[in-house]
């Protein structure tokens, strides 16, 4: 696999991992109190990703991509339930990276990036109780929803 072409998906990973902590932090703040152990336990998976993100960034010798001071939602977030559609929006999303992740890198990287595939495809079941059978694919993305991506 190309140094670059690792990188790129990495630091695409790592973009996706700092949306998802900011967007967790909304969950966290809106979601019921029966659901904030499991928006907790995500938050603390995402940052936990995020900062592993961040190392191997550096050991491929790059510079990590900054987390945004904001990030837009896709809609609203005024209640629990919002919240709880937000927590499975962003697992859909960060899926789709790692998926990407994993067809740019090879070996170790490659295994990693699938269990967080994997764990993010996991996580958007248990908030929305639906589930695809490919999680993290474009093609299941284009027919998903037609929400912006988070952004800066």
């Amino acid at each position: 696999m190309s140094d670059q072409k690792e990188l790129k998906a990495l630091q695409a990973a790592l973009a996706a991992e700092h949306a998802a902590v900011y967007g967790y932090g909304v969950v966290g703040g809106r979601i019921g109190a029966d659901r904030r152990i499991e928006a907790r336990s995500a938050y603390d998976a995402h940052r936990a990703r995020r900062d592993a993100l961040v190392r191997e960034v550096r050991d491929l010798g790059g510079m990590p991509v900054p987390a945004a001071p904001g990030y837009a939602l896709p809609f609203p977030v005024p209640d629990s339930a919002a919240a709880v559609r937000l927590a499975a929006e962003l697992e859909d999303r960060v899926a789709g990276v790692y998926s990407d992740l994993v067809r740019a890198t090879g070996g170790e990287r490659r295994r990693s990036a699938a269990g967080a595939l994997r764990e993010a495809a996991v996580r958007a079941v248990r908030w929305n109780g639906e589930s695809v059978a490919f999680p993290g694919l474009a093609e299941r993305a284009a027919t998903a929803s037609a929400s912006p991506a988070p952004k800066a």
